[in-house]
């Protein structure tokens, strides 16, 4: 009983892909060259020669000897501090465990505990001075 009711919808089925159109042919070979160019002002674009596709963006004549836009534009950070603070966010926590550190931590910490003074003392007078005082 369920097939003679399947009967007539597979019959229309049948005739609907037979009435249905073909889809059109597609081309053996595709075209052996594709010119995408960027052409500036009033220069007109190349023509086509034989099974060759030309494709042309035209731009104002001022973009001509600019940068492209895209290298021009500075990047934006990715979220978060630049390589360069990282580094020296780095060096300065391993600054304190090098010799020349002015530090009880590590080799020779010890070393840098005149050098310290004196940037220090250094410091103090250029700022004195900067203020007028003797």
């Amino acid at each position: 009983m369920r097939f003679r009711a399947l009967l007539p919808l597979l019959l229309m089925a049948g005739t609907a892909a037979q009435a249905a159109p073909a889809p059109p042919p597609v081309p053996a070979d595709p075209p052996q060259r594709v010119a995408t160019l960027v052409v500036y002002g009033e220069d007109p674009c190349p023509k086509s020669e034989g099974d060759e596709i030309v494709v042309c963006a035209r731009k104002p004549e001022s973009e001509r000897y600019r940068i492209p836009k895209k290298l021009r534009e500075k990047p934006e950070p990715a979220g978060g501090p630049g390589w360069g603070s990282q580094v020296a966010t780095m060096e300065q926590v391993q600054r304190q465990t090098l010799p020349g550190s002015c530090s009880a931590i590590g080799s020779n910490g010890f070393t840098g505990c005149t050098a310290k003074m004196l940037e220090q003392w250094f410091a103090e007078r250029r700022m004195q001075e900067s203020k007028g005082e003797p």
